[in-house]
């Protein structure tokens, strides 16, 4: 009786203490992965940053986070350190580690009027009238809206109205090309410059391989009308107008 006691309660010593050394092996395990994953801290962009942004005026949205070594891109930057005087070459959109790359001397960061091309992304160019680029004050480095108007409907549901939408939002502006305007007899400069502009623009956006077909399709199909949008703008999705929902 006595041994079959002595048995029973070295079997349960032997389990626990096999339960202790599978904890510690995995404790263990645990820590010799942090390890091998080597942690580092990179920048990481926080809060949208337009392009051409001085690198002073980048710091308030960055953060620094500690990621795995095999996470970081080539190129991520840890600091700031010795990036005084530089701008952001493109966007930068909350998520993304800060690559040297995206910081360069103003003079790269536009060549003759013109905004660098974010990579993936193409180029495409439509004629408008001013008052259908905000009055013509719309130049390289800002963000747009792009409306798509068709007299004939682009609803589906309601192929015989005319529709209207706000399709492509935040939209980069890369050139904008004016027609030369006369300057009238009389006037100095500054009267020249409250002058209403005369004379189609033409404006060109990056975007993906799918919005440019949209953009070529509604410039020969439709019509195009732009709005001023900062990238923290509202944007409440999208919407299609008709004349029966215009006044909802």
């Amino acid at each position: 009786m006595k041994s079959r006691m002595l048995a029973g309660t070295a079997a349960v010593a032997l389990a626990l203490v096999g339960a202790l050394l599978i904890i510690f092996y995995a404790n263990g395990a645990d820590q010799r992965a942090v390890a091998n994953m080597e942690p580092k801290d990179v920048l990481v962009v926080t809060k949208a940053i337009p392009a051409g942004t001085a690198v002073n005026d980048v710091a308030a949205s960055l953060a620094i986070k500690t990621i795995p070594a095999s996470a970081v891109s080539t190129g991520a930057l840890s600091s700031l350190d010795n990036k005084a005087g530089t701008v952001t070459a493109v966007d930068l959109l909350p998520g993304e580690q800060l690559l040297a790359e995206r910081l360069v001397a103003p003079k790269d960061a536009k060549d003759d009027g013109t905004v660098k091309v974010p990579a993936g992304f193409q180029e495409v160019s439509f004629q408008l009238d001013p008052q259908r680029v905000v009055g013509g004050r719309i130049t390289a480095g800002d963000h747009v809206g792009i409306s798509m108007s068709f007299k004939n409907g682009a609803d589906k549901a309601r192929p015989e109205a005319e529709t209207t939408q706000l399709t492509l939002r935040k939209v980069l502006t890369t050139a904008v090309q004016r027609a030369p305007q006369a300057a009238a007899k009389g006037t100095d400069a500054n009267a020249q410059d409250a002058a209403l502009p005369e004379g189609a623009l033409i404006i060109t956006v990056a975007v993906s391989d799918l919005e440019a077909n949209k953009i070529i399709f509604t410039s020969i199909n439709g019509e195009l009308w732009l709005t001023k949008e900062p990238l923290d703008a509202q944007d409440n999705g999208p919407r299609i107008e008709r004349k029966d929902n215009v006044y909802k």
